[in-house]
């Protein structure tokens, strides 16, 4: 038995509806009616129901709205819209927000009535039957074998997209945690609704084909794809393509690669910069990022901090400006492959200009490393030059050309940058950051951090407390 529910602002029209049509002999009852949305959401809360009549155009919420709450919050609904002839024009836009059916009120007659309530009814039975058939058993387990799985890419999902899709009109459409998953029937062409994917869907979803998903619990397979599809599709995905993936391939895979965690870590390495300089070096960073796959979520903060630890140095402001934006856009490796190689490149540019070999300009690079690391310390001129092979001579002349200004002044800055983590992030006085910051004196210490920061330390750290 079908329960459903009637929602209309016209009580008349909505009486009418119900009278009009012998619903049991279609095994439908109607339980409950609704002058309005928020009703129609309470008397949901308090009953269970299979199916909704709503009208589109109602006072306070839509017909609209209502079918795009009762989608999110129960999925299991169908919805049905009651329009008059005038506003036809909405019946697409339902459709797309997931209703199965419209119903004309101005044509609906005595004599057309049941012909119209039995093509609906014969449309659910077809839908019920379509999903038992790929989903069966008491464990709801996949009776399909393949499936399409819609991962959105940002932050806003709009589901209402999938309903563009005349594979997920036509077929069940299972929402997980964050992705959505349509089981296909094996006589379908999986290849078929590439272009419309890429109209409708474009750059907002993620797609991919799984195989061998039959006779897999339901509650497994969520909880597969949601602690392991991301990852992997991170980096096997691409734009070119519909991306395939087998199940048990996914299900054997690691999660959180223990690479990730050890202190050989190929992104926490990458930071001195071998291999945007020497070819070699490349080839071998971009070789351990595959054979260690780390967790796709650290790429933005690693490209991050590429950009604002090295940019000011290595890259003209517009350069790091640009590259810092065009992270937003790195959906899977190749893309941050392309990001880094592009990174490399300036580096590589800015080396030539330089006119420094690799050779030096590595060095330097891990001056500056060690600088920034022992900033806290008593450190000079000669224990970097000493830190890094280098006569004292020689690498004064090679820094300042690389910093664009002399060793003293790089160092001093570097101190301020620590003395500034120290304010924000600590309880210590302003005596103790300022020897914690390599400051041997705390009165000159404020006086160059209000010369340069353009506030004392302590007005910086309570601007940093207020914002808190």
């Amino acid at each position: 038995m079908i329960r459903a529910v009637v929602v209309d602002d016209e009580r008349l029209v909505r009486k009418g509806f119900i009278s009009m049509i012998d619903w049991s002999s279609f095994g439908v009852v109607i339980i409950g009616e609704a002058g309005d949305g928020k009703s129609a959401l309470e008397l949901l809360e308090q009953k269970e129901v299979d199916l909704l009549f709503v009208d589109i155009t109602m006072p306070g919420m839509s017909g609209f709205e209502l079918i795009r709450t009762v989608r999110q919050k129960y999925s299991g609904i169908r919805s049905v819209v009651l329009t008059c002839h005038h506003e036809f024009d909405y019946v697409q836009e339902a459709m797309r927000l997931g209703a199965v059916d419209y119903i004309v009120k101005t044509l609906l007659e005595m004599e057309n009535a049941d012909e119209v309530i039995g093509r609906l009814v014969e449309r659910i039975k077809w839908e019920d039957g379509n999903l038992e058939a790929m989903i069966r058993g008491e464990g709801k387990r996949m009776a399909a074998d393949k499936a399409m799985v819609y991962l959105p890419l940002g932050l806003t999902v709009n589901e209402e997209e999938l309903f563009q899709l005349s594979i997920v009109r036509n077929n069940p459409l299972i929402t997980f945690q964050e992705m959505w998953m349509t089981p296909l029937h094996q006589r379908m062409q999986e290849e078929d609704g590439g272009r419309e994917r890429a109209i409708h869907l474009g750059g907002r979803w993620q797609t991919v084909l799984v195989s061998g998903l039959r006779d897999h619990p339901l509650e497994e397979i969520e909880a597969t794809f949601t602690a392991k599809l991301q990852h992997a599709l991170f980096y096997i995905g691409n734009d070119e393509e519909l991306t395939s993936l087998d199940y048990k391939e996914l299900k054997e895979s690691a999660s959180s690669p223990k690479a990730a965690q050890m202190s050989n870590d190929i992104l926490t390495q990458a930071e001195d910069l071998k291999w945007s300089i020497d070819g070699s070096s490349w080839e071998i960073f971009i070789q351990e990022i595959i054979l260690q796959k780390p967790n796709y979520e650290r790429f933005p903060a690693f490209g991050k901090s590429l950009c604002r630890s090295w940019g000011p140095l290595l890259l003209k402001s517009e350069e790091a400006q640009e590259l810092e934006e065009d992270m937003s856009r790195n959906r899977n490796w190749c893309h941050w492959k392309h990001w880094l190689r592009r990174f490399s490149d300036r580096i590589q540019r800015r080396m030539i200009e330089l006119s420094m070999t690799k050779e030096v300009m590595t060095c330097l690079i891990k001056a500056v490393i060690y600088m920034r690391e022992h900033a806290g310390n008593k450190i000079n001129q000669g224990d970097v030059a000493a830190a890094i092979n280098m006569s004292r001579g020689y690498f004064s002349q090679c820094f300042a050309r690389f910093a664009g200004e002399t060793f003293g002044e790089s160092l001093r800055g570097m101190r301020l940058d620590l003395a500034k983590s120290l304010l924000q992030d600590t309880n210590a006085s302003i005596c103790e950051v300022a020897s914690r910051s390599g400051f041997e004196d705390d009165r000159y210490f404020s006086k160059l951090f209000r010369e340069r920061v353009g506030k004392l330390p302590s007005e910086f750290r309570a601007g940093g407390m207020e914002k808190i």
